[in-house]
């Protein structure tokens, strides 16, 4: 039987195996029929030679991607193991950085690969699309951009939006004044701020108007300049909304447009605003497409296999 010893230099062993070595049980599962052991400051392989040689190419990226970020954790070990290149996985050191200081001293960064690309595509452009499933991180890594941008002064506003697909935008047959019919729509939206932004100035920056969080109706009209705009579920707009909203850029503004052309909810043959543009302007300049998939979701891991349990019954139809 072959044998590899590979020992860490200049890292902390029991920060790179993670607590009760849950980082080596997760080697252990992507490499089922290796042997491996991993004591003191070494990480040792048992097995056949091709497998081994697989192992120590991985286990090499880990490292790597460990040293860069002094981060390790489930999602990131399984794009590394999974991914065909660095490339996959690799992003500016700067991308990874802390975007906000949130409520409560929370920590707001870049948790995957692909939400890290997010973040230095909004730097590069000033709009940009950002597609993948649930719980990916969209909605939640652009909020906090919005919040970063808003705090160093780029834009002197924050415009939310999304469209109220579920009532059709026609909220009038719901109880209440208008922020009560909306709030159940834009909850996702207030629930980021709320992480990011202390209670009290949160609610300030509401009612004098620094952040507006809005359907898309009441967009029209409007010139968005000096702004952190972002389109929530952008795949529920239709042509005439989608181009509504691109047209409503102003100077100093910054688009983020989120959505998953896998949850469309409009009527039957009403084609997608958002697989529209994708199409339409995938190769103007100063546009970002990022595109997120399943191993950037960062909810409860259940939410991954529930993604991969639709995906399989979906690919069948």
């Amino acid at each position: 039987m072959n044998e590899i010893i590979i020992e860490l230099e200049e890292i902390t062993p029991k920060e790179f195996f993670g607590a009760q070595n849950v980082n080596i049980e997760l080697l252990k599962k992507y490499f089922p029929k290796l042997k491996i052991v991993a004591r003191g400051n070494k990480i040792k392989a048992f097995g056949d030679e091709d497998l081994l040689e697989e192992f120590d190419r991985r286990l090499t990226m880990l490292l790597n991607h460990f040293a860069k970020y002094n981060k390790l954790d489930e999602n990131t070990i399984e794009r590394v193991l999974t991914s065909q290149s660095s490339d996959d996985y690799h992003t500016s050191k700067q991308s990874g950085e802390v975007i906000v200081h949130g409520a409560s001293g929370k920590l707001i960064r870049a948790q995957t690969a692909n939400q890290r690309k997010l973040v230095e595509s909004m730097r590069k452009n000033d709009m940009v699309f950002a597609i993948g499933p649930a719980g990916t991180g969209k909605t939640y890594t652009g909020v906090a951009l919005a919040v970063q941008a808003l705090k160093n002064k780029e834009v002197k506003r924050i415009i939310l939006t999304r469209p109220a697909v579920e009532a059709g935008e026609n909220l009038g047959f719901l109880p209440g004044d208008l922020k009560e019919k909306l709030d159940p729509y834009m909850q996702p939206l207030y629930d980021a701020l709320r992480d990011m932004i202390a209670p009290e100035k949160l609610a300030l920056y509401i009612e004098n108007g620094t952040i507006q969080i809005a359907p898309l109706a009441f967009m029209r009209g409007r010139t968005l300049d000096n702004a952190f705009v972002i389109l929530d579920e952008g795949q529920n707009t239709t042509h005439a909304q989608m181009k509504m909203f691109l047209t409503r850029m102003g100077k100093s503004a910054k688009f983020l447009l989120t959505g998953d052309p896998g949850q469309v909810d409009l009527p039957r043959r009403t084609t997608s605003g958002l697989k529209e543009a994708l199409l339409i302007l995938k190769n103007v300049e100063g546009v970002g497409m990022i595109y997120l998939d399943d191993k950037d979701v960062i909810r409860h891991k259940l939410v991954k296999k529930v993604i991969e349990a639709y995906k399989s019954i979906e690919n069948r139809e």
